[in-house]
């Protein structure tokens, strides 16, 4: 597999950890459990900034484009699908936040609404991860050519300088210990 379609899979690898942690809390939450609202909020934005706007940044900007260019139909063909798998994924993030907000406040019906949209993003991200790696991810290393995969590279190096103040090692590393800390 190219190296750029390997740094997405491993981002994926990264966003699962931040889902168990996600489950973790969740766990925690039903059964009663006091949860401070700085986790909610940590992982809410781990979420926001590293699985969308830097990991789904970096398809939807730079992969999609080379994929379209190489034949792949955008318009009502898989990549409009996965671009609106996202934006499912956004509204999610944002239920989420909201139900954080409402948490934060100490609404008494905040804490199912959290797991609930929380539970929500999980079960659909995990099934978005499993169809890109499976499918989208494959396709894209069959159709590939070198200079694509040197584009590629260049792009999602800019990417990391311009889509976050952090580091992908940062990330890395914060994806860890909220694993560490929350999973069950």
């Amino acid at each position: 597999m190219s190296a750029p379609l390997h740094v997405l899979k491993q981002e994926h690898r990264v966003i699962e950890r931040a889902l168990r942690a996600l489950d973790g809390i969740c766990i925690r939450l039903e059964w009663g459990d006091s949860v401070p609202s700085s986790a909610l909020a940590q992982l809410v934005a781990f979420l926001n900034e590293f699985a969308d706007r830097f990991h789904h940044g970096k398809e939807e900007t730079y992969l999609f484009p080379v994929l379209e260019r190489r034949g792949i139909v955008r318009e009502g063909g898989p990549l409009a699908a996965i671009v609106h798998q996202h934006e499912t994924e956004r509204e999610l993030t944002a239920e989420m936040r909201h139900a954080f907000g409402d948490y934060q406040d100490l609404h008494p019906e905040s804490r199912q609404h959290f797991v609930d949209a929380a539970r929500s993003y999980t079960a659909h991200l995990i099934a978005h991860i499993q169809s890109e790696d499976s499918i989208l991810f494959r396709l894209a290393d069959e159709i590939l050519e070198d200079t694509d995969i040197a584009a590629l590279k260049e792009g999602f190096d800019r990417a990391e300088a311009e889509m976050t103040p952090r580091t992908r090692r940062e990330y890395e590393r914060q994806a860890s210990e909220l694993e560490n800390t929350w999973s069950v």
